[in-house]
């Protein structure tokens, strides 16, 4: 089921050995000519537009584009009461790891009455997108929520997509895990549409305005990501993110059941979805396809499962030892990495290139997804080597607040002036030597 990529012995470069990696995608331009019109409705229409949509779509069309609170408040007290527990443990955890995230401002004097100060200021008003389709995912309301509202951002709206066995508002979980986050504003839109409805605004069925935001997060499908590179524009995103992907380093060690149970609990996700090994033990390597074809045929998702690992994005790589491992591991850049080794911890601290790293046999992707107290929103496609997972940071901006009195402006004064001229923009120099009479 796993394909193999054996590079024992060889002697690759970097740029070859990104070619040589298992590795998926999705061709976003693909869906452009299909997204963009859709972008372009909601853009010129507002919320009629986009209820349009998800009538076409999702084959409901809501009452409303904002989802009532009744309908909120009813959605929580009808969750299963181990699901509150089990998400308002999620969002504890997730506050003590976030809140740690919170930048405090920093004053530099950069000489005596001149000083740099940064100041981070959150975002106003941001859109968190939380997908429907295979599965729901009340998990992806705290992974967003919960840094936002720790940043100090001071107005959120949730979007998920409107479904018809829910009288066309959202998951019942999802508004449920809302609720417990103190979320109230809701909108029953999702997809491209939903992606556009957030960045324009509009008029609510009921004459109420439905607020654009200034930033969107969330993951979704290929159409959700192809309309956030539309917006971007106009407002800000969190990522383009791609399937959801998992790569593994183990050596002999390793126990090939808890791989294999690892390896297929990301191929449930979607036909997509990348699952990578990547061992120098030829032998850990043929149990752990033993143990993959147990499991999952008996999986509840076998055939989505047996999809994702027989694609082209999912693989076992062979290497000479853990040290070529920790190569390939960086070159691939996995949203999710996993080290089963020994030493585990050791070398986990090497990596340089993953959107998460889970440490030893206890710490598997699933626990991250849910209730470690990290996020799971991480970079994909190899973007974690340049970018991060959301975080407070995601939700703030550093601001510079320069203050220089007269003398700290006058002792600088003949090197801003020297840099002005020699980029011939003297203007430049002008506005400072104005402030001392040199100008007429």
């Amino acid at each position: 089921m796993l394909a193999r990529t054996d590079l024992r012995g060889a002697d690759v470069t970097l740029s070859q050995l990104r070619r040589a990696l298992p590795r998926g995608g999705t061709d976003i331009n693909s869906v452009l000519p299909v997204v963009t019109p859709v972008v372009e409705a909601v853009a010129e229409h507002g919320a009629d537009a986009a209820l349009d949509y998800t009538e076409k779509f999702d084959k409901i069309r809501p009452a409303s584009v904002r989802v009532p609170l009744t309908v909120i408040e009813q959605a929580r007290a009808g969750l299963d009461p181990q699901v509150v527990a089990a998400l308002e443990e999620a969002i504890r955890r997730a506050r003590k790891v976030h809140a740690d995230q919170r930048r405090q401002t920093t004053v530099t004097q950069v000489t005596p009455g001149g000083t740099v100060a940064e100041k981070w200021i959150p975002v106003r008003r941001v859109g968190l997108y939380v997908p429907g389709g295979n599965a729901v995912y009340p998990s992806s309301v705290v992974m967003n929520v919960v840094p936002a509202q720790e940043a100090g951002v001071g107005s959120l709206v949730v979007a998920s997509p409107a479904q018809a066995d829910f009288g066309g508002w959202p998951h019942p979980t999802i508004l449920a895990a809302c609720s417990l986050l103190g979320v109230d504003e809701v909108w029953s839109v999702g997809g491209a549409q939903g992606v556009a409805l957030l960045a324009y605004g509009g008029t609510d069925t009921d004459g109420a305005d439905l607020n654009p935001v200034d930033l969107i997060t969330g993951p979704g499908n290929i159409y959700v990501t192809a309309a956030k590179r539309l917006v971007r524009s106009v407002v800000g995103i969190d990522s383009e993110a791609g399937p959801t992907e998992i790569a593994i380093l183990a050596d002999d060690s390793a126990d090939p059941a808890v791989i294999a149970a690892d390896l297929i609990s990301q191929a449930e996700h979607d036909v997509l979805a990348a699952s990578v090994l990547v061992t120098d033990s030829v032998e850990l390597a043929d149990a752990v396809d033993v143990a993959v074809a147990a499991q999952a045929a008996t999986t509840k998702h076998t055939e989505r499962v047996r999809t994702a690992l027989g694609g082209p994005q999912s693989g076992i790589v062979l290497v000479d030892d853990v040290e070529s491992g920790l190569r390939v591991v960086d070159a691939y850049a996995a949203e999710h990495l996993e080290i089963q080794t020994r030493d585990a911890a050791a070398i986990a601290e090497r990596v340089t290139s993953a959107g998460a790293i889970f440490v030893g046999t206890y710490s598997p992707v699933s626990l991250g997804d849910y209730c470690a107290g990290s996020n799971h929103v991480l970079p994909t496609s190899g973007s974690a080597r340049y970018s991060s997972g959301l975080s407070v940071q995601t939700f703030l901006r550093g601001v510079h607040i320069i203050d220089y009195d007269r003398t700290a402006l006058a002792e600088v004064a003949g090197h801003v002036v020297t840099l002005a001229n020699a980029e011939d923009l003297p203007a430049h120099g002008d506005a400072v030597t104005v402030r001392f009479g040199d100008v007429s």
